[in-house]
């Protein structure tokens, strides 16, 4: 049978998994911190007992666009917003280090620093504990400070600094939860903190999707997956074409 049924097929498997990846950043448009994912997919000569004039689909892992997103004031002393390439470290599992640019940071009612989908956030010594205060403070280059419940208000105490590091981006990865990891043998005991990186307070960095360009790279993929579909129907309709003339002779 003709193998063009075959290689519409893979074209249409691939236009679906890249509307997954669109699907799923335009979800993540409002989500603090989020890099995008690019869908990449590859032509492979289609190599056997005749000549490579045909190619399919094959996918790659995907791509993620590591570009900073817009800086949106919040004027929240809790909110962060990673200043440059660094990253914040948070802790997914226990003994486990992750990375995120998503700074929008709450207090949990045990006193640990938390990014707002719940992970507890690193300092010098591991998760950071807020113990009972007025206010809490992030400085420019992470320095955790409180003012004491009930002390003076001019009275900052430092307790502890977010882990802020930098890593270069071909050696990194974005995970199936969000997060960033270094690839495989590459700093598998956690990435030690970088002492320049700096944050803003009282900002959060914006999700780095483009509705507009994620709608239309919608539409396009659609009319892809039609093309395939459409090629499927012809390769089927060909090919009981010529079982009915072999049916004849």
């Amino acid at each position: 049978m003709d193998k063009s049924l075959y290689i519409a097929m893979t074209g249409a498997s691939q236009n679906m998994k890249a509307q997954q990846a669109n699907a799923n950043n335009l979800a993540n448009v409002n989500t603090a911190g989020f890099k995008q994912d690019f869908a990449q997919a590859r032509s492979m000569p289609v190599y056997g007992e005749h000549h490579p004039t045909r190619v399919y689909a094959m996918t790659e892992r995907p791509g993620t666009d590591f570009s900073a997103g817009p800086m949106n004031n919040t004027g929240r002393d809790l909110d962060v917003a990673i200043q440059g390439d660094g990253f914040l470290a948070v802790q997914p599992e226990p003994g486990e280090e992750a990375y995120t640019r998503r700074g929008d940071l709450q207090i949990d009612v045990n006193g640990l620093l938390r990014t707002a989908d719940g992970l507890p956030v690193m300092g010098n010594g591991g998760p950071i504990a807020i113990p009972p205060a007025d206010r809490v403070k992030i400085g420019s280059d992470g320095t955790v400070s409180v003012v004491p419940a009930g002390g003076p208000p001019g009275q900052l105490l430092e307790i502890d600094r977010l882990k802020l590091v930098t890593m270069p981006r071909e050696s990194m990865e974005k995970g199936n939860d969000g997060l960033i990891r270094p690839k495989a043998g590459e700093a598998d005991d956690g990435i030690a903190a970088d002492a320049n990186v700096r944050v803003a307070s009282g900002y959060l960095e914006g999700s780095n999707v483009n509705a507009v360009a994620s709608m239309i790279q919608t539409l396009e993929l659609s009319r892809q997956y039609e093309m395939s579909v459409k090629a499927m129907q012809r390769a089927d309709e060909n090919s009981q074409a010529v079982a009915r003339i072999l049916q004849d002779l």
